[in-house]
């Protein structure tokens, strides 16, 4: 009976992983930008600590409504906010932006060079934990929880076969 636990909750534990991967990593197979969302400049689009999917976007189609995802300054600060005009500035289309939950439009207008792309999902609250395991601490703790998982799922089976070693010694 104990075992039959044990095999439940190793299989559930290594299904969330396995899903947890593909949220962080394989979509990044499929051409999407996975970005943290950490301000609350978008709510209640977009809310902070959530993870969302951006595909680049061929920018001759965005149009007012729209929301992009995008680099703000020199500092690589990387902003998604809602298009609310479409201008043509020096031969160049340039977008003024504005996040939902902001009073007033953004400083600058973003150059369409800048845009990144274009949110497609998003998944509440596991950007926090993205967010988290990819710096120090977070990365440790990841690594080390990893190992052990690879422990809790493994060490059954190599204590058995131990078992069974042990036994067939004591026959002979």
């Amino acid at each position: 009976m104990k075992k039959r636990y044990w095999g439940i909750f190793t299989t559930v534990l290594v299904g969330i992983v396995l899903l947890l991967a593909i949220f962080l990593v394989a979509f990044r197979l499929l051409g999407f930008e996975i970005y943290t969302v950490m301000s609350g400049s978008m709510e209640p689009a977009y809310h902070v600590g959530s993870l969302i999917y951006v595909r680049p976007v061929n920018t001759d189609e965005l149009e007012e409504g729209d929301v992009i995802t995008f680099l703000a300054d020199k500092d690589n600060t990387i902003v998604t906010h809602r298009i609310i005009e479409v201008t043509y500035e020096n031969n160049a289309t340039h977008f003024r932006t504005q996040g939902d939950a902001n009073d007033v439009p953004d400083a600058k207008s973003v150059h369409y060079k800048n845009v990144l792309g274009k949110p497609e999902f998003t998944i509440p609250l596991l950007g926090y934990l993205a967010f988290h395991i990819q710096r120090p601490p977070g990365l440790y703790i990841a690594t080390v929880a990893a190992i052990g998982l690879l422990f809790v799922v493994f060490y059954p089976s190599i204590y058995d076969k131990r078992k069974e070693k042990t036994a067939s010694k004591k026959k002979n």
